[in-house]
């Protein structure tokens, strides 16, 4: 059988408080490039890999995250990638095919077939797309925005973290929609992008706003309809005071939070009962049915130009981890992804 290197990343040991760069290995083992006689498992060449906020969490020791699969000290990190099929022991797959769904941080991968989530159809847009704008960023935007903040036209939606990966989409999707829109952001140039490329109406840098409260009446004067949460702590108490009668907050991540000793509290829950506010977290999982309509709603857009997708790309596994370690910091402007390979 054939064997070749295998560079991977693999967790050092669990991370305490913020990840690091230490924490993880570059390693280099070796793989079969031929199945196991009767394996019903999918051989795969590793294209692009994601960075995504809450790899934070998987790589610490943190409780009830039991579901999202934590990763093991001494083995590769998982994640999400588009990969080609080199072998297949599934019907479902042959080889060529190109694929998007749960892979390892390493250049080949032996994965269950279970855990590839779909076949790519549309090889006329970017291949790292798969990882981003029409992977779990695009389908968490969608499902999110419409199915859970079930938007109306003329509405004022607060988008934090904005110019990452899903928030640069969900300010999109509403203006689509008819929505007056502001972002928050950590930096001006990721301000101007959010004004200038985007198409938000409004965008600031939260750090440089002393009282939050105020910086959101001060964009919202009658309020926000609709908030997709994406930080938690400070800014989520500031836009509890901010919301609207009826308003639905979507809550999709609280990036602020996930390594801290004692996360910050919320002190201002109780105008969910004064306003009559709808709070709600999702996980994408639970709508992957929607896959077909979610590309039909946003491939035409990308071909038309219609809709910007920011992707800040480094090349080669060695650049994983600082680049995974950068997004926990906001180092990166759009959607960071690996390139190990462009076929």
């Amino acid at each position: 059988m054939a064997e070749v290197k295998n560079k991977q990343v693999v967790l050092k040991d669990y991370a305490t408080g913020f990840p690091k760069e230490s924490d993880m290995d570059i390693v280099e083992g070796t793989i079969s490039l031929k199945l196991p006689e009767g394996s019903k498992e999918v051989l795969l060449k590793n294209l692009y890999l994601s960075c995504d906020p809450y790899m934070q969490m998987l790589m610490s020791k943190i409780e009830g995250l039991e579901g999202f699969g934590t990763y093991s000290p001494g083995s590769p990190l998982t994640g999400y990638g588009v990969a080609k099929v080199l072998e297949s022991g599934h019907l479902d797959y042959k080889k060529g095919d190109l694929v998007w769904g749960f892979t390892k941080w390493e250049e080949y991968s032996l994965v269950p077939s279970s855990q590839i989530l779909f076949k790519i159809e549309h090889t006329d847009v970017p291949l790292s797309y798969y990882i981003g704008i029409l992977g779990i960023p695009g389908m968490t935007a969608y499902a999110g925005f419409f199915e859970v903040g079930l938007p109306k036209k003329g509405e004022r939606v607060f988008v934090s973290a904005a110019s990452g990966a899903v928030g640069q989409l969900v300010g999109q999707f509403a203006k689509f929609t008819g929505c007056y829109v502001v972002g928050s952001a950590g930096s001006k140039d990721k301000v101007d992008l959010l004004k200038n490329k985007l198409g938000f109406d409004d965008a600031f840098n939260y750090k440089e706003e002393p009282d939050l409260n105020a910086a959101l009446k001060r964009y919202f004067p009658e309020g926000i309809d609709i908030y997709f949460e994406n930080v938690g702590g400070k800014t989520l108490d500031a836009v509890l005071l901010n919301m609207r009668v009826h308003g639905r907050i979507v809550v999709c991540g609280m990036v602020s939070q996930y390594n801290l000793a004692h996360p910050e509290g919320v002190t201002n829950l109780a105008n969910l009962i004064f306003k009559r506010i709808r709070m709600q977290g999702f996980g994408v999982a639970d709508y992957y049915q929607l896959y077909p309509k979610f590309l039909e709603y946003v491939v035409p857009k990308i071909k038309e130009g219609k809709i910007v997708y920011v992707e800040d790309i480094v090349e080669g596994l060695e650049k994983a981890p600082p680049a995974l370690i950068g997004l926990f910091s906001g180092r990166n402007v759009g959607k960071q992804v690996i390139v190990l390979a462009r076929e």
